[in-house]
């Protein structure tokens, strides 16, 4: 009888350094994160303190600069969150909103509001919130009805974004609002405290999975904000959006993979316990056929979120690689987490074991941070042009 069960991710890192990274990374998964992971999410409490412990350890600055205590390769920050998402998406996932809350300021910001705000939001326990859909503007983004009135040096936000992750819970909101006329043109980002007044936030949504991660609408109701908390140029920030989309669509990727290898590590072991028949059911050919397709599209997955990550770092175009890795990553680990609740039979329809939760994390992963029916149309555009109007 061969030896059957989850074997470790083997990873390729670019240095000791990044090695030594994902072993501390693994260790604080398992201490603080695995073993309660499935208790929080069915209470639903929000992991505040993972949180500041994540930003103590420099885990939230990792793709940001030396400076601000990051600079690690994009490769290097897609597979901690890979490992993260593994143990708890509602971490993971959170990681990746917080690392494009933070994209604005870092790529666009002045050096003074840098040198402001940024060590506090990299390393000084801080979490953000990303705030770009409304409840009428999802994927047509463009269209958003949040708007900024300019006084002096004062802007009052007034309006309602919908869908935030970390809304309600968020110490400072990314938030693009428009300035100026209709279209994309005419959208500003803005950097709001989570205390402000006038910002208020409605009961989080109820949803099928990632319970204890809070996704909220949040009103701004006369909200006014400095014109040194504007980032970028008046009209700039529907741009800078897409430029964080990009990044942050590599980090779904990522989640997606690692709630991916978490189902088949759950069905591997499983399969190799469960016996029927006189013997383990992972010897039988329909099982392993279902394990080794599960097992190649996440290494098919992993390789493209991660080469997509290593045209980024080298300053190359990466829109469309990461676009792909986005609807690719996510539809591998909606099909994946099926398949682990199948193998797992009864059991993986119950709640004693992980497998059913991680098919409802999977669901979510193909509508956020761009629908895949919006990545299609992405990749498209890239091959063929502008649709014909």
């Amino acid at each position: 009888m061969t030896d059957h069960g989850p074997q470790p991710v083997e990873r390729q890192l670019p240095t000791e350094e990044s090695r030594d990274l994902l072993a501390l990374v693994r260790d604080l998964v398992q201490r603080e994160i695995e073993p309660v992971a499935a208790e929080e999410e069915e209470a639903g409490r929000f992991p505040r303190e993972v949180f500041r412990l994540l930003s103590a350890s420099g885990l939230l600055a990792l793709p940001y600069a030396e400076e601000f205590g990051g600079d690690q390769p994009y490769e290097v920050y897609l597979q901690v969150l890979e490992e993260l998402a593994a143990a708890r998406l509602t971490v993971g996932l959170g990681v990746s909103v917080h690392t494009l809350a933070c994209h604005a300021l870092a790529g666009f910001g002045s050096k003074e509001q840098q040198a402001e705000h940024l060590p506090g939001m990299l390393g000084g326990g801080l979490l953000g919130a990303y705030c770009l859909s409304e409840p009428s503007s999802g994927s047509d983004a463009a269209s958003l009805r949040t708007r900024a009135t300019r006084d002096g040096d004062t802007w009052t936000l007034e309006g309602t974004k919908a869908w935030i992750t970390h809304g309600g819970v968020a110490d400072f909101y990314t938030v693009l609002a428009r300035t100026g006329g209709e279209g994309a043109h005419g959208i500003t980002a803005f950097l709001v405290p989570g205390d402000a007044p006038g910002l208020s936030a409605a009961p989080p949504e109820r949803k099928m999975g990632m319970k204890g991660s809070p996704t909220a609408q949040l009103h701004f109701d006369g909200v006014q904000v400095p014109d040194a908390r504007r980032i970028g140029d008046e009209g700039q920030g529907f741009a800078i959006a897409l430029s964080a989309l990009d990044s942050g669509r590599l980090g779904i990727a990522a989640c997606a993979i690692g709630v991916a290898q978490a189902a088949l590590d759950e069905a591997l072991a499983f399969t190799a316990g469960r016996r029927q028949f006189g013997r383990p059911i992972a010897d039988f050919q329909g099982l392993r056929f279902m394990l080794a397709d599960m097992a190649t599209q996440i290494e098919a997955g992993r390789a493209l979120y991660l080469a997509a990550a290593r045209l980024r770092d080298a300053g190359l175009p990466f829109s469309r690689q990461a676009a792909m890795a986005k609807l690719f990553c996510t539809d591998a680990a909606m099909r994946v987490t099926v398949d682990a609740v199948q193998l797992l039979g009864g059991y993986g329809y119950t709640a004693d074991f992980p497998a059913e939760r991680y098919m409802r994390e999977a669901k979510v992963l193909q509508i956020v941070e761009g629908t895949n029916q919006i990545q299609r149309m992405v990749i498209a555009r890239h091959l063929a042009g502008p649709e014909s109007r």
